[in-house]
């Protein structure tokens, strides 16, 4: 080989080695599970992505042990949002429209662990009440059941599932208005076009229902990591694209999708309604909630995983869109 082919490639390895979203990880701080989150509005120079309106933007901040690595985000009846982190930890907390409130910080199922495999919390969905919430793993491809408390639950790990990566498994989890539920991959998509085995449930999938198989095709260069429902039966789809480099940078797109058009084995498509990259503050966004309006809008967050590295932030986007 060539000296200078060679320098090249030593170059072009150190730039991914460096921008991986992993590399300058913050040193953990003493343990600390005081209430205490900081909420701080981010400037930005433009009111409108596409069809949604920026309505706001925040940096989420605390020294609380659990916090981080945001990567599932859920609205509550009472308009407090839940996070969920790939540490299966959450935080319920009042977003900057809401009555405030003590944040709550914990671990889902009552007991930390550093396993993350066992613990990688990739999606939410709950019942309209949130009397019941489930959670989606990723590196178990499993659903569990909990109860409002995130302590005791009921798993189940669909034959379906199986097969997934144990880092590519359910990123999007949905319950539609009808009670069907809706599972995406975040997988590894071919090189001709961009696939995801997706899955519908007939019912809860922790009942054992049998799911229809299908696939999912995002944006090209995107992949899927969440998905919100909406009243109307229709569902938010959130995707995102990494770009390697120094720094590395974050893209996003939303999309809207009907289940009604899925069909078995077949491939499932949305309309991208909206996109976020620079020079708008963008991260790793990985969870995604909509609140309806009393004048037929909803609002959409959308929450970012920090990966606890000190290049990145805990955001928090409030649009609004209407259908």
């Amino acid at each position: 080989m060539r000296r200078p082919t060679r320098i090249r490639l030593l170059a072009i390895f150190a730039v991914v080695v460096l921008a991986a979203p992993t590399t300058w990880l913050r040193t953990p701080p003493a343990e600390d599970f005081r209430p205490i989150l900081e909420i701080t509005p981010v400037e930005i120079g433009r009111d409108r992505i596409g069809e949604l309106a920026i309505e706001g933007v925040w940096e989420l901040r605390s020294t609380n042990s659990h916090f981080g690595g945001y990567s599932a985000l859920l609205a509550l009846p009472d308009g407090r949002l839940l996070a969920a982190s790939d540490r299966g930890r959450f935080l319920r907390f009042a977003p900057p429209s809401a009555a405030p409130s003590v944040p709550e910080f914990g671990a889902i199922g009552g007991e930390a662990t550093e396993n993350k495999h066992a613990v990688d919390a990739e999606a939410l969905a709950s019942d309209p009440a949130a009397d019941r919430i489930w959670v989606a793993y990723e590196g178990r491809n499993s659903i569990v059941r909990f109860g409002p408390t995130l302590v005791e639950g009921e798993s189940v790990s669909p034959p379906a599932m199986r097969r997934w990566s144990s880092n590519g498994g359910p990123e999007g989890l949905a319950r539609l208005p009808d009670g069907r539920f809706l599972v995406l991959q975040e997988g590894r998509p071919d090189w001709s076009e961009q696939r995801h085995e997706a899955l519908l449930f007939p019912g809860d999938p922790v009942e054992g229902a049998a799911p229809v198989e299908f696939r999912y095709a995002p944006p090209a260069g995107y992949r899927p990591v969440d998905a919100a429902p909406l009243p109307d039966g229709r569902v938010l789809i959130l995707h995102r694209a990494v770009t390697l480099g120094l720094p590395y940078a974050f893209a996003v797109r939303i999309a809207v999708a009907d289940p009604e058009e899925i069909r078995a084995d077949e491939v499932w498509r949305g309309r991208e309604i909206g996109a976020i990259a620079a020079p708008l503050p963008a991260d790793n966004f990985e969870g995604i909630a909509a609140v309806p309006r009393a004048d037929g809008s909803v609002t959409v967050w959308l929450i970012s995983d920090d990966n606890n590295a000190v290049l990145q932030r805990t955001l928090l986007y409030r649009l609004r869109w209407t259908p």
